[in-house]
This record gives structure tokens, sequence and C-alpha cells, in this order.
């Protein structure tokens, strides 16, 4: 403890966070409190829409209408704090250079393999799908064509079109992810907790999140981990399954719908489920690290095809000025919340915001956990700053190039006619290859859906190996070593979310995976708002104790208790 002049003093930070653990049996070095409620909610919920069909589908409904409405201000106002905390973080001179680890402390990774486990881990399905799938649904409606400002599928919506596409991928998205990845890796590294979601509310309850609170905290955690890659891996597969009819593999692939038949539906989660989890098995440093560098290297070879070979120079065009409309547009979009006022214009603009802002917001709380984990994971060594804007900035501006030269592209071809509406008209599964049949002759596009199919089952196998990777962190009490002797419950792990995305596609498509979702991601929600509560206490108080000469770190704490371990600083 050190004094200060006026008389007050700071102790220094908590460096120990005891959470029980089985030392032997099948749940050896595991949480057994948390992991296996953990497994009997999913459990549950997964025979609860295999058993129980009809009902749950009137139940999600149900919870659809309610929880997502009663909520809607509460996702926009929480992920505008996010924002704003990640960024004074990051910009403050003095807090920018904390480091996430002891002083001196060098990143385990590159930057390049980390920019590409971010990128990987974090938004590499949903950018395939919604890099056409976004621009062209807000090309013809979004909240100016619903007020009469501009007509749909006119070259007037194409700006607001991707004001709203960059909204809802850009910094809301990364800076949810960041500052739970900041809250857990802050003061793991920092101060030696377990790398777990309750070490992230240590700042502000202490010791008690050792007991039956952290153990919730934790539990909630796994299930919104399971949810929110569910509805990831559900867009996934079935992109999977149309780009593989697409390739000419059987009209047994697609249902009656138009969309993914229940045998593919099937097959396609036994064979990438199956293949992250194996991957799963190698760990971080190898079969994910592997998997993301060569997601990383496909991507740029895809997005090279469509600046050379598609609307390379309008794409350009559309980053430069949706990121000018973007950022000047940011405050007040972060802030608004339509309400439904009984006028057709207003009610409008209120379903469509909780149909897009809304949902959105909760996929990121609800997939926050598993990113934010495993971005800290990755991100031991580099400061608050270099944390914060890596993890905010260059995936956000990758998205962007993304959607502004793909989406660019198909917006393109339907406003010359040349696509005579097939790619407005097909399903958001099929809009990316639908563009490369107008781009290219049979054969080409061909190939070049044979390139996208591959790139969605690295990017598929990635997330879930990744996702199966925190599940076993965050029961593991924050240890990650070691796989093989976890691989039942990685094994467990990967079948589970096998079977919550299978059962839910088969339940009601990637709506009821949509509503589970947002139900699982509400509890998570309230820990996300205390995790930036968290972080701002820590770091506050880390920088009056380095103003006070109070060790601030673990390893400072052992070194003034240990004068003779100083040479080691």
């Amino acid at each position: 403890m050190s004094d200060t002049a006026d008389g007050n003093s700071i102790d220094p930070p908590l460096v120990h966070l005891h959470i029980k653990t089985a030392s032997k049996g099948f749940y050896n070095g595991f949480s057994t409190i948390v992991t296996v409620p953990s497994k009997v909610i999913v459990t549950l919920l997964i025979l609860w829409a295999i058993l129980f069909p009809v009902q749950a589908n009137e139940v999600l409904a149900l919870a659809n209408d309610t929880i997502i409405r009663d909520f809607a201000g509460w996702y926009v106002y929480l992920v505008a704090f996010l924002m704003l905390i990640a960024f004074i973080l990051a910009v403050i001179p003095k807090t920018g250079t904390l480091r996430l680890g002891s002083h001196g402390e060098k990143p385990e990774f590159s930057r390049f393999s980390w920019f590409a486990m971010l990128f990987g881990a974090g938004i590499g399905i949903g950018m395939l799908t919604y890099s056409t799938g976004e621009p062209l649904a807000h090309f013809q409606n979004n909240p100016d064509i619903i007020r009469g400002m501009i007509e749909p599928v006119s070259a007037e919506a194409i700006r607001p079109a991707y004001i709203y596409t960059f909204l809802h991928w850009g910094f809301a998205a990364w800076a949810t992810y960041a500052l739970v990845g900041l809250a857990v890796g802050y003061v793991a590294y920092r101060r030696n907790l377990p790398l777990t979601i309750r070490s992230a509310l240590a700042p502000l309850f202490g010791k008690a999140m050792s007991g039956p609170a952290g153990h919730i905290v934790d539990i909630v955690a796994v299930v919104a981990t399971v949810l929110g890659v569910a509805v990831t891996m559900g867009l996934g597969v079935e992109q999977f399954v149309t780009g593989l009819h697409r390739l000419g593999l059987g009209d047994w692939l697609i249902g009656p719908e138009g969309t993914a038949s229940s045998a593919a539906i099937v097959v396609a989660l036994i064979l990438l489920v199956g293949a992250s989890t194996i991957s799963a098995l190698s760990g971080v440093g190898r079969g994910i690290k592997w998997l993301s560098n060569l997601n990383m290297g496909l991507s740029f070879l895809l997005l090279a095809v469509f600046v050379i070979l598609g609307s390379g120079l309008l794409g350009f065009e559309l980053l430069l000025t949706g990121i000018y409309d973007y950022i000047v547009n940011l405050p007040g979009l972060a802030l608004t919340l339509w309400s439904a006022d009984g006028t057709t214009s207003g009610d409008a603009l209120a379903q469509w915001q909780l149909d897009w802002s809304v949902f959105y917001w909760a996929w990121w709380i609800a997939f926050a956990p598993f990113v934010g984990m495993f971005i800290a994971r990755v991100s031991r060594g580099r400061t608050v700053r270099e944390y914060v804007l890596g993890v905010i900035l260059v995936p956000s501006l990758m998205c962007f190039v993304w959607m502004a030269i793909v989406g660019g592209t198909a917006i393109d071809l339907e406003l010359s006619g040349a696509a005579q509406g097939t790619i407005l008209s097909s399903g958001i599964s099929d809009q990316l290859y639908a563009t490369l049949a107008v781009m290219f002759d049979p054969a080409i596009a061909l190939v070049m859906s044979g390139l996208v199919v591959i790139l969605l089952m690295t990017y598929l196998i990635t997330s879930a190996d990744s996702a199966i990777l925190i599940v076993n962190t965050i029961n593991g009490a924050g240890e990650d070593s070691s796989a093989s002797d976890r691989r039942h419950h990685i094994i467990f792990w990967g079948a589970a979310i096998a079977f919550v995305v299978g059962s839910m596609l088969l339940l009601g498509g990637i709506e009821a995976i949509r509503i589970t979702m947002i139900i699982g991601a509400l509890p998570f929600s309230f820990v996300v708002a205390l995790m930036g509560i968290s972080i701002i206490k820590a770091v506050i108080y880390d920088l009056i104790r380095k103003r006070q000469g109070v060790a601030c770190t673990a390893h400072a704490s052992e070194v003034i208790e240990n004068p003779a371990a100083a040479s080691s600083v």
C-alpha cells in the first residue's frame, strides 16, 4: 500500500482469483459447476427443438416479438457506449501505452498472423454472405427510401445503402469485440487472472467472482458463444450448400423452398464440424493459425478478381464516399432509436431497425465472448492503443473494402442491365454466386464459385474450432493448453454446435437461429455493460498506482515482495 500526500492510498490489484476445478476424472482441469450446467442447457435446447418443434417455433416467435422490441433501446445505447469507451481508451496517451502483459513483453504472433486470426475468427463467413447481400438489400430498402427521399433500386439509393452497410459491419461490431477482449486480456495478462469472462469483472467485484456470481457469468458466456456462432455457422452452411449446388453436385442439395435440403445440412455439418473439431485438437498455434493465414490469402485472391474484373473503379469510389458518409453520420446513427408511432413511415422505420441494426447489435454481443476471448488469447503483449486500433480499424476497413468492391460490382451489374434482375432475385446465400455467373462465362464462373466454396469451408472450420477452443477455455478456468487431455470435451462441443445449427435450420431455417441467438444474447448484454465499466475502473486505478509507485501488474507485485527477482523485470 502507498500513501499519497493527502492521506489517501490505493491497494495493489487483485492478482489471484481462485476457480475450483476437478483434479481428476473426466472433468480433470475443468470447473464442473460451469461445464456441467452449460452442457445441460445446450443439450436441453437441442432436445427441445428436435422433440417439440411446433412448441419451439411458437415460443421463439413470441420471444422475437417481445424481447427484441422491448430491449431495442438497450442494445442501441449499449453498443454506442462500447464504441465510445474503446476509442477513449485508445486515444488518451496514458491509457494507450498500457500493455496487455508485463512491461516490455513481446507479442506472441506476428502482425500478419494476428490480423489474419482477427479477421478469420471474427467475421469472414458473414462477410462472404453479406458482401453482396447487405448492399443489395439496402439498395432496395433503407430508411431514406422508407421516408420517400429517394427511389429504390436507383443510382440515388447507392450512397445511403453504403452508410447503413458500413454502420452494421464497422466500428460497432469490432468495438464490441475489442472491449470484451480488452476487459478479459487486460486483467488476465497484467494481473495473472484466469483467461475467462468472469475475470473481466474482478476490478468491480473482486474475489466474489470466485463464487456463484462468477459461475453464472461464465455459464451465460458459454451459452451465448454457442448461440452466437450458430448464427454464423447457419449462414455459412446455407451458402456452402448453395455453392455445392452451383458446382453441379446434385439437385438433392436444395429443398423445395430453394434453401438447403435436410440431407445437405446434415452432410455439410458432419464434414465441416468434423474438420473443425480435428483442427481444435491441434490448438491455436497450429490448426487455427494455419487456417487463418490460408483464409487471408484466399480472401485477397477473390477480392483481387473483383477489383480487376469487376467494377473496381466504382467500388473504390463507393469505399471513399462510404467511409466519409459513415464517419460523418456515425454519431447520429449510433444514438438513433426509431419507435413505432402508428404511421406507415414510422412503423416501417422501427421495423427496419429491429430487422437490421438491433439484430446485428444482438448478434455482435452474442458473438463477443467467443471473438473477444479469442482476440484476447492472441493479443498478449500488445499495448492498449495498438490492440484497440488494430482490432477496430483494420478489420472494419477490410469489411468496407469487401462490401464496396464486391457489393458495388453486383449493384453495377444490376443498374447497367447486365444482370437483368438475376442477382436481386436470388436468395442472400446465392447472390455472390449469381454475381459471378453474370461476370464470367459458365466455365470460369464455375471455377470462381469453387474458390468461394473452399474459402467458405475454411472460414467455417476456423470459426467453429475457435469457438470450441474458447468454450473449453472458459470451462477450464482460463486454461487452454493440453488439447489432447480435453479431446472428449472438444468433441462434445463440436457435436453440440453441429446439433444446434442443424436442429434450428431444420426447425425454422436461419430465422429460428437468429431468434434463438437474440434470446441468448440478452443476459450476456448485461455482462458486457459491466465489463465496460470494469475496464474503465481497472485502467484508471492502474494509472493511479503508477503515479503512486504501487505495483499494478502481478509480476511487479512479485518483484516488490521479492527484490531478488528485480533483475528479471
